[in-house]
């Protein structure tokens, strides 16, 4: 929102009819206005200030603010915005009049309302101090809202996360809205009431400002949740638990139970949740792993919720990680396709058995070449060749990665899985990949993403295969024009460097020999400086070789 100076401390008729109308549907009295005092008429100078630009028609460049899409949606659903007011050419005086009236009906609406409008701080100025862009959007939640909405359906847990409601309440920023399927509905409370209703209590402002006393966890019971969805307060509970006795790590068990999973998908209190899973007695971190059942699909695709499950992954016993996985049947390919998602498939490639998790790997098969050239789904075929030793399975696999090696080193993502190949794999997995790529090698060191690979090539291939790449480099003319086109490119030239590296001291001479003909007229060209750097720093480390090689039969002579 635009700062604007405060005005003759009257409202213009637009907010006092505005007012009027959201106080007694309120069922206030309309003389309650003026009660208000400054902080509403701020509000309203600020938005004054706001409908002037917003006057200047949508004919010119200027930007209007931020408003969140998801909001504009709301009030078209409920009707707010009338077609009348919602043409195509909403920029002028209607458009603002309702996100004014929409906005100054919040403020006069009870911190504790179902639309979570933000509160009047204690300094008696709006308190736009969420986490994340204070100018994105309203600062408001709605029916629908990642921010006020819930994030599992179903769920005994009240509205939002913990860490939303009070003063300092924290807010998600817009990049970080990476909610499974928007607003999923709002999160009932069955226990009575949400979590943290008041203005933060002044035990936590006594730890976050007082440096010199060591506080204990016994000493923030009954505070637990509220610490944990603060920063500091997050991370003091995570040191706390690891050296924590059975009776403090029990009262903190029993009061971050009943919000557990609001916690987890909380920015901070995610942290709290997984350091118990760590550190939690074998029954707790059960009962905790059960509170998961229902919700194992939306957590994993959300972005703190994803770091919970692959945490109870790592550590719940054989029949509980069983369950949890079953829970994502017939959703795997989202999953590997989500940012958040893709992480807890290969959390279940390298953690769970794989006869547990084959429907899993089956899923994958046809679509090998696919999922390598996607940003998540190379990855997880990583992780499926480094942990599934079904041969079956790695025949299918590696099949479908023969079948397409030349695309896939030249993709920016399927290079990384032939890489990965050349690296890790079976010795004729990797004799074959390079005998694909042999014929070849110039146009591939030349290019951006294959070029890594033919560097991979060069660093695990056997003595008799560089040999073969190094002479495909360097030509069958004395004219060495591959050679020269390489070490000019600004790919190729790091695999001349790679050969440098990797050859024995025989090709190296013979390598040496060919590049200082060219070296003076390497040194006008942009990358062809990286080579003469190079050659020059080996060409001066192999006469040191060669002279200590010398001196070695003069002093068993001697």
């Amino acid at each position: 929102m635009m700062g604007g100076q405060l005005g003759n401390g009257t409202l213009p008729p637009l907010f006092e009819n505005a007012a009027a109308s959201a106080m007694e549907g309120l069922g206030l009295d309309s003389r309650a206005l003026g009660a208000l005092g400054p902080n509403l008429l701020a509000a309203a100078a600020e938005l004054q200030n706001l409908g002037r630009v917003g006057n200047q028609g949508a004919g010119n460049s200027l930007q209007m603010p931020h408003v969140d899409p998801l909001y504009l949606q709301y009030m078209r659903s409920n009707d707010a915005l009338s077609e009348s007011t919602m043409d195509r050419d909403y920029l002028g005086n209607s458009y603002m009049d309702l996100v004014q009236k929409a906005y100054l009906g919040a403020l006069l609406t009870s911190p504790k309302a179902q639309y979570g409008a933000p509160y009047l701080g204690k300094s008696g100025s709006l308190n736009h101090n969420y986490y994340g862009n204070p100018s994105y959007g309203l600062g408001m939640s709605y029916p629908g809202s990642p921010l006020g909405g819930g994030l599992l359906p179903n769920s005994p847990i009240g509205s939002g996360s913990p860490g939303r409601h009070g003063e300092r309440s924290l807010r998600f920023p817009s990049g970080m809205r990476n909610l499974s399927g928007g607003g999923m509905g709002s999160w009932h409370s069955e226990a009575g009431g949400n979590l943290n209703e008041g203005f933060p209590s002044s035990l936590l402002d006594e730890f976050k400002s007082n440096k010199t006393k060591c506080f204990e966890l016994s000493e923030i019971a009954g505070h637990v949740v509220e610490f944990s969805a603060d920063q500091y307060g997050s991370r003091f509970i995570q040191q706390k638990l690891e050296t924590a006795t059975t009776d403090e790590r029990d009262m903190v068990f029993n009061e971050i139970m009943p919000q557990g999973l609001s916690l987890m998908t909380d920015v901070f209190g995610n942290y709290v949740i997984q350091k118990f899973f760590e550190h939690g007695s074998a029954p707790q971190v059960r009962e905790l792993a059960e509170q998961l059942t229902g919700h194992v699909l939306t957590l994993s695709l959300q972005m703190y919720g994803c770091r919970v499950i692959q945490k109870a992954i790592e550590v719940v016993e054989l029949d509980q990680q069983t369950q949890m996985v079953k829970e994502l049947d017939g959703h795997i390919m989202r999953c590997v396709r989500d940012q958040n998602g893709n992480h807890v498939i290969q959390k279940c490639i390298e953690c769970v058995p794989e006869d547990a998790i084959q429907f899993i790997i089956t899923t994958f098969y046809d679509q090998v070449v696919t999922l390598s050239t996607h940003p998540y789904g190379c990855r997880v075929i990583q992780r499926v060749l480094e942990h599934c030793n079904d041969p079956k399975t790695q025949q299918i696999m590696m099949d479908e990665i023969f079948r397409s090696v030349c695309m896939l080193a030249q993709d920016q993502y399927g290079n990384y899985v032939v890489q990965h190949v050349l690296e890790h794999g079976k010795p004729d997995e990797r004799s074959a990949i390079i005998k694909k790529l042999t014929g070849q090698i110039v146009q591939m060191s030349q290019q951006k993403f294959a070029s890594n690979v033919i560097e991979k090539c060069l660093t695990f291939g056997t003595l008799a295969e560089r040999q073969a790449l190094v002479d495909e480099m360097l030509g069958t003319t004395d004219e060495n024009e591959p050679l020269q086109a390489m070490m000019k490119d600004q790919f190729a030239n790091y695999v001349v460097q790679k050969v440098l590296e990797t050859c024995d001291d025989q090709q190296l001479e013979s390598i040496l020999n060919r590049i200082k003909v060219h070296l003076n007229a390497l040194k006008k060209y942009t990358y062809g400086k990286h080579i003469v750097a190079r050659v020059e720093k080996l060409v001066a480390a192999g006469e040191k070789r060669i002279s200590i090689l010398t001196l070695q039969p003069a002093a068993v002579a001697t």
